[in-house]
């Protein structure tokens, strides 16, 4: 297996712009949820990803889905891990607040720390790393429990965040342990907008109306989640993927829940308590204790 190179500048800088493009994106969900169903949106995304990285090949990196018809196993895994995060994900933010769902969402490292321990080299829990989990499954449940944000939650919808965790947490991990892990960043992502492009939009109807009176702002919500997110964003997360350690690499996700609640009660006016700052605070503690090195 390839070593993994210890985090530099140019990484930190880009986990935080990418942190930071992930908590704004929840709210993006969010709104367009308003006019598009959440399942038909997260399929189209993947439609409009796919678009995005065929012309980024096309143009600036040829021969980089070279070895793809090598990887079908790991690559079918990594399609339906992908598909079925962000259907769960997307539903997820349409039942509950982009605050709540964020904070159970993006406790992600603490699942990938505690699998990490058992199926990868050198990245097993110490004891201070082993605090930090239980730090933040504190801040977890704190946070769920806070009463001023409870009431415009819902609990099958940060169920659902919670499910879409394990699935991103287990899409690194394929990253690392599955043929998959020999590919370029633009084919690994091929592989799981792929599927979810020709998946999702299919099984769209089975959750009710796919079109919930659509106006331009959530047809532009769409197209930003499609070509910023999927299409830039994600490729330069699986490039950090496969240059950084794992744990290096979701360690910088602890900014994430801290940024999307901040947009959550801004541009949302969601409510966010003292009680909920103070969960927040334990959960980014727990994270950053869970990846020290």
């Amino acid at each position: 297996m390839e070593a993994r190179r210890t985090m530099d500048a140019a990484g930190a800088l880009g986990l935080v712009g990418f942190s930071t493009l992930l908590a704004f994106n929840q709210v993006v969900v969010k709104i367009t949820n308003a006019g598009i169903s959440p399942v038909l949106g997260a399929g189209l995304r993947s439609v409009l990803g796919v678009i995005v990285v065929l012309g980024w090949v096309a143009l600036r990196k040829r021969g980089a889905l070279a070895g793809m018809g090598q990887t079908v196993r790991g690559g079918l895994l990594l399609g339906l891990l992908f598909g079925a995060e962000f259907v769960v994900l997307f539903l997820s933010l349409d039942l509950t607040t982009v605050s709540r769902a964020s904070i159970v969402f993006y406790s992600m490292p603490v699942w990938l720390a505690l699998a990490a321990h058992f199926v990868l080299p050198g990245e097993r829990l110490s004891r201070t790393r082993a605090l930090g989990l239980v730090l933040a499954m504190a801040g977890v449940g704190w946070a769920l429990w806070d009463p001023e944000s409870r009431g415009a939650g819902d609990w099958r919808g940060e169920a659902l965040a919670l499910v879409a965790a394990f699935l991103w947490a287990g899409i690194v991990l394929s990253l690392r342990l599955t043929d998959a892990s020999k590919l370029t960043p633009e084919a690994q992502l091929l592989w799981q907008l792929g599927l979810s492009a020709v998946v999702v939009p299919i099984i769209a109807p089975l959750f009710g109306p796919v079109l919930r009176a659509p106006e331009p702002v959530h047809v532009a919500g769409l197209l930003f989640q499609g070509a910023v997110v999927v299409g830039i964003g994600f490729t330069g997360w699986l490039a950090l993927v496969k240059r950084y350690r794992a744990s290096d690499v979701a360690s910088f996700s602890f900014l994430s829940p801290v940024l999307a609640v901040g947009f959550g009660w801004l541009f949302l006016g969601e409510p966010v308590g003292p009680h909920f700052i103070g969960a927040m605070a334990l959960v980014a503690a727990g994270i950053v204790l869970i990846n020290r090195r």
